[in-house]
């Protein structure tokens, strides 16, 4: 479809349905600082208009732009312990992190991260955000809990997060340089951050230009001592089982290691063009994001012998994400009626990436471990493109009816390309050893590039729908809500794969060519509609007390797994394919009923608020594996519920010395039995109605201090917080070789003197080392077990980042 075709639709999208922008009263509020202020009024944007924290009738937390800097949080990574209601699993910079709103995940948890999610909405201003850009120059981050698609285009199933950034001035011309310098422990370097913003006004009061640029590099503290020093010769496991890496002379003959391969360095970019005149606003942006890191954030657990912050890869595994942002968001006053956004975005993320595949292979039985020297890794490019758009009218005329409509536009259009190569495979095959032991199956194999297998995918999904909320006020304390959402969707993907070192592979792929023969491709497709609705009311009982009851439904689309499609009749050998029954899934739909209070007392020294919610889930969308090749998709199964209470408070004891917290209680369980889901070494593992889902802690929570000491003009501010962050299931009901990661609470503090243009800090993260699991790759059923002599490697634990100590500064001109 043409640009102008998608602008078109999106245009006339943009219809039916009324709403609001009241739904349901804000929960969570971590500091006064997490938002604008007007006077004492925290104002927060999570309705699509200003509101304080009292009258917004939405569920949501905020972190501010003090916050943020104050506790170092460069990336969503670092926000799941500052925000009640979510896990954030860290799993290092190879991958964007996992993110689990209120238990709402049934799959295995992983040592590499989640790049993209769509049971979660995430914005960058009005824009729907599909990459992970660092935060900066952000004004604050919203985070919205419970289905928000009559308010929001994504349709989002858990919540969503939106980052607000600083817009363009075009009133003074202004900037701001920081710099960050600090030591890891278990890091051989020293890790630094450089970032500035610049506001530039082109014409006064009309045009302005905002860049906030910046580069992050982190020292890592994994090492990979087991490189194999010549791919295809050196040998992986020079010793025998009983002692697997060998005599110190072999380990010098074989191996290259390399230390702290979770390095990240990462390049980012925003850039806007902003006007503003009345009664009008638009905002041009390009935003560039570019991380490298040479390995996982994980280790594998001592499987032969390695060490604390050692992993026992042949590879390293080096990956490259390139992540842009083009967008256009224009806001216009249409009299006294209502309020006109229209956000339209195109988004790609390229991926290059080296994977460690010996293990994968060494499970598939294929007999490659015969081979002395074998040790196998994949060559991948994935890329993900995205066009969007959303049109949306909120009312501004007053009265006891208020209202937003809106229409919603996405495509996604995914490709991926992989080459599985085995160094010095074919001609060992080929020789006369290796004739012997493959029965002749490989006589007259030429394979040089040592290309095993060979697979792409090319996918798209397009989007559409129209939501909005009505809001009726009887009496200016009680509000009452409906809203509604129609969707569709439509899914498509064609892919094709060959195994070239096999003798009808050779036929079909003489080396040295890697183009797949159109006979190995096939498509499919899946798509469907539906509905979902809401229904909120809220009373103000005093300006400072509030009660809110919402009952919502949400949805997460279907779609296909980007797995190479089955050739039918299955042909012999190797196949790594999904058959027809595995090639989509449908959506799945949640029921959401939530009570809550929030509250300010002593003079709005002390903020709280309580809530407690029900969700039932339906159609779960879960991991699995194909029958061939045991390749990772997604599928349809069960039904869970997930239950619990968040709690918040910020208490004011003195205008110098500030207590906050928060606490979450979360009970996600399984209320229907699912045989046979989970793949273990020796079969597959049943699930049961109780079993409680993995991927978030049952509890969970934060509690900090801030003191603030004047100093004549200036200040020193001491701070110190702690987080909680209790044990996770790594697999439902911790079945099939699960397991729970053992809670943990980490230390963090700082003392900042600040003066009007600049502040320096002292900080300290992980203040006491703690060694942390955060997740967990494959199961302990697989966990050194052994093949032909070889023992299994591909069990990883991800693990925190160890103590960090540091010095930071800014100056504000």
């Amino acid at each position: 479809m043409s640009y102008r075709a998608k602008l078109k639709l999106g245009l006339l999208s943009a219809t039916i349905i009324s709403g609001v922008v009241a739904a349901m009263p804000a929960m969570a509020q971590t500091a006064a600082a997490a938002a604008e202020a007007e006077g004492d009024m925290i104002v927060v944007t999570g309705t699509r208009r200003s509101t304080t924290l009292m009258e917004t009738p939405i569920n949501i937390s905020a972190i501010g732009a003090a916050e943020l800097a104050s506790e170092r949080l460069d990336d969503v990574r670092d926000l799941g312990a500052f925000t009640p209601g979510i896990t954030v699993t860290d799993t290092g910079p190879r991958g964007a992190a996992t993110i689990v709103m209120r238990g709402l995940s049934a799959d295995d948890s992983g040592a590499s991260g989640a790049n993209y999610d769509n049971a979660i909405g995430t914005y960058l201003g009005e824009i729907p955000l599909y990459l992970d850009f660092k935060f900066i120059d952000i004004e604050r981050v919203e985070t919205l809990l419970g289905p928000q698609g009559t308010l929001y285009g994504l349709g989002t199933l858990a919540g969503a997060i939106r980052y607000i950034p600083n817009r363009p001035d075009p009133t003074r011309f202004s900037g701001e340089v920081h710099g960050r310098a600090y030591d890891v422990a278990h890091s051989k370097g020293v890790g630094y951050v450089g970032d500035a913003t610049l506001n530039i006004p082109i014409i006064k009061d009309v045009l302005a230009f905002r860049t906030a640029t910046g580069y992050y590099y982190d020292p890592g503290f994994i090492d990979y001592p087991f490189l194999v020093a010549q791919p295809g010769v050196s040998i992986a496991q020079p010793g025998g089982v009983d002692n697997p890496l060998g005599t110190q002379a072999q380990q010098d003959a074989n191996f290259a290691g390399r230390k702290d391969l979770n390095f990240e360095k990462t390049f980012t970019t925003r850039n806007q063009l902003g006007i503003s005149v009345p009664d009008f606003n638009a905002y041009l942006t390009y935003a560039y994001q570019k991380t490298r890191t040479a390995g996982r954030q994980a280790t594998t657990a001592g499987v032969v012998g390695e060490g604390k912050y050692e992993a026992a890869g042949r590879y390293a595994e080096p990956s490259t994400r390139r992540s842009q942002l083009i967008s256009l968001e224009m806001e216009a006053q249409l009299g006294d009626v209502a309020q006109a956004v229209w956000a339209s975005a195109f988004t790609k993320t390229k991926n290059n990436t080296v994977g460690d595949v010996t293990d994968l292979l060494l499970d598939l039985d294929y007999d490659y471990e015969l081979f002395p020297a074998f040790a196998g890794y994949t060559t991948g490019i994935n890329t993900r493109k995205q066009f969007n758009q959303e049109i949306r009218l909120v009312s501004t005329h007053g009265g006891p009816f208020s209202w937003v409509v809106g229409g919603f536009y996405n495509s996604m259009k995914f490709r991926s390309d992989s080459v599985e190569r085995l160094p010095g495979f074919a001609e060992f095959a080929a020789s006369p050893t290796g004739s012997a032991i493959y029965g002749g199956f490989y006589d007259g194999l030429v394979r040089p590039d040592g290309a095993e297998y060979v697979s792409f995918t090319r996918s798209k999904t397009e989007e559409q729908a129209v939501f909005g909320e009505l809001s009726f006020k009887p009496i200016p304390q009680w509000q009452i809500t409906a809203g509604g959402r129609y969707f569709r969707y439509d899914t498509s993907i064609t892919g094709g794969s060959d195994t070239p070192m096999t003798r009808s592979g050779r036929r079909r792929m003489p080396y040295p060519s890697l183009t797949i023969d159109p006979s190995r491709v096939r498509s499919g497709q899946a798509g469907d509609d539906g509905f979902v609705w809401k229904f909120n009311t809220s009373f103000n009982f005093t300006p400072d007390l509030m009660a809110y009851a919402t009952y919502s439904k949400g949805y997460r689309i279907g779609g296909v797994n980007r797995v190479v499609p089955c050739i039918q009749p299955l042909p012999a050998g190797q196949n790594l394919c999904a058959l027809p029954n595995e090639l989509t899934f449908g959506p799945d739909k949640v029921k959401n009923l939530e009570l809550g209070m929030r509250a300010q007392l002593f003079d709005r020294r002390l903020s709280t608020s309580i809530s407690v919610f029900q969700i039932k889930w339906d159609g779960i969308q879960l991991a699995s594996q194909t029958v061939n090749g045991a390749i990772g998709i997604t599928a349809n199964g069960g039904k869970a519920k997930s239950q619990g209470v968040d709690f918040t408070f910020n208490a004011r004891i003195t205008d110098q010395f500030t207590v906050r917290g928060n606490y979450s209680y979360l009970d996600a369980k399984l209320t229907e039995d699912v045989p046979g889901l989970l793949s273990t070494a020796t079969g597959s593992a049943d699930l049961f109605s109780g079993d409680r889902l993995p991927g978030s802690a049952k509890n969970s929570g934060a509690a900090s201090a801030v003191y603030t000491m004047p100093m004549g003009d200036n200040d020193l501010r001491l701070s110190w917080t702690a987080t909680y962050t209790g044990g996770i299931l790594t697999r439902p009901g911790a079945r099939g070789g699960g397991e729970r990661l053992p809670s943990y609470v980490m230390h963090r503090a700082s003392a900042t003197y600040s003066t009007d243009v600049w502040e320096i800090s002292l900080f300290a993260n992980n203040i006491f080392d703690k060694y942390a699991l955060t997740g967990v790759s494959n199961d302990l059923t697989r966990y050194g077990q052994v093949n032909d002599g070889i023992i299994y490697r591909g069990y990883a634990q991800s693990v925190a980042q160890p103590r960090t100590m540091g010095v930071e500064g800014r100056v504000k001109f």
